[in-house]
């Protein structure tokens, strides 16, 4: 089988990885029935963290193909995608075609008729405003098979009309045989588990080793909250900055350390805006490695963030979370008490970080709604299975 993943984004290459490790694993376990796999990087997304230090930290299996897309605007990216990853296909002509959460690339698979197994499939905020949702309902609704991570994912697919839905929905275990053929030929939709508690758990314990990331910022394990801001809803809204930062300022001086991760740009935006604080627990860092980054997450006390994957990871590592947006992907977070949205509203964030902060958590009652951490595994023996993408 040739698999070939279709990346775009740092966060997609570490969602990758628990897939090349299973992959790995099953090649070396059976040479005569082995997975060919192929990496295409988009390039969509300039990152100052995609170096060669990245891969080899975390290691991640480097690109077969550097695409070199570029940023611009939505058509010109889609339309200079569409060439460029039709042309890899046609050349190599997978088995199947992976990809991860909200993508472009998606058309070019679909239009050359390669079946597409779509990770992260089902996730909805509900917000049509937002590009990365129109691509999510695309991308599901052109998949061969779509891997979901949580039940309320599958609920969301059900609610659309996918009706082909294994195991009535529910995470599958040892038990299930995967061999047995689909009676539909609708798409597959699956519950495999998260492939991002995947890597947090395999990721955490050599982040148990970095502890020069505390001593660099001047940090004391859980004495302090950790805030991170990129969504353009947000670092391209004036008004949404001044809010945040004017709560999270509030915050600092009511004797809560605050450490902020912020990109160059957005930095640069903020010096513009003479948003300055000189108060000395509130400080301001450009964003660390991956490894330093879920360091930072499990030791601190409280989170505030606008990503999704650092929603999911806070509850991964037990860390309250407060969500500077006005909804979210991952309402099962919210539904089990770890997680408040409260959006861009000084008096919502102080009121969200009191009451959380005064809440106590007891990790025992959190319920695994992101699987074991074997959802690559699951994905892996989906595919060699084979007949259920055949229908």
């Amino acid at each position: 089988m040739k698999l070939l993943h279709i990346v775009g984004a740092r966060p997609q290459f570490i969602k990758a990885s628990p897939g090349s490790r299973a992959i790995e694993k099953h090649n070396l376990k059976y040479p005569d029935c082995t997975i060919h796999e192929l990496l295409i990087d988009t390039g969509q997304h300039y990152d100052y963290g995609m170096s060669r230090i990245f891969f080899e930290e975390l290691n991640l299996r480097m690109p077969d193909y550097h695409l070199g897309v570029g940023s611009g605007t939505h058509g010109r990216q889609t339309g200079e995608m569409l060439k460029k990853v039709e042309e890899v296909l046609m050349e190599e002509r997978p088995d199947v075609v992976m990809v991860y959460g909200d993508t472009n690339s998606t058309l070019a698979s679909a239009k050359l008729h390669i079946p597409i197994a779509h990770v992260e499939a089902g996730l909805r905020s509900f917000n049509k405003a937002l590009p990365e949702e129109i691509n999510r309902i695309l991308t599901d609704h052109a998949s061969s098979i779509l891997f979901c991570p949580t039940e309320t994912a599958i609920r969301n697919l059900k609610n659309e009309g996918f009706n082909n839905i294994i195991n009535e929905g529910k995470l599958i275990d040892d038990s299930f045989d995967f061999s047995l053929p689909s009676s539909h030929l609708s798409p597959v939709v699956i519950n495999v588990g998260d492939v991002m508690y995947d890597c947090a758990l395999f990721y955490s314990g050599l982040a148990e080793e970095r502890h020069g990331v505390f001593a660099k910022l001047g940090l004391k394990k859980k004495e302090y909250a950790l805030c991170t801001i990129h969504r353009a809803e947000n670092t391209d809204r004036p008004e949404n900055l001044r809010a945040i930062f004017e709560a999270l300022d509030e915050i600092a001086k009511n004797g809560m350390r605050v450490v902020l991760l912020l990109h160059p740009r957005t930095r640069k935006v903020l010096e513009e805006m003479g948003l300055t604080y000189p108060n000395s627990q509130f400080t301001i860092f450009d964003p660390v490695s991956y490894l330093d980054m879920i360091a930072l997450e499990k030791n601190g006390s409280v989170i505030l963030t606008d990503s999704g994957g650092v929603q999911k990871e806070a509850y991964f590592f037990k860390v309250p979370c407060i969500t500077l947006r006005d909804e979210t992907e991952w309402i099962e977070t919210v539904a089990n008490g770890w997680n408040m949205v409260v959006g861009t509203d000084i008096e919502k964030i102080l009121n969200g970080f009191n009451k959380i902060s005064d809440q106590e958590f007891n990790s025992k009652d959190q319920n695994p709604i992101f699987g074991d951490g074997r959802a690559a595994e699951r994905i892996g023996e989906v595919l060699l299975a084979g007949r259920i993408l055949k229908g």
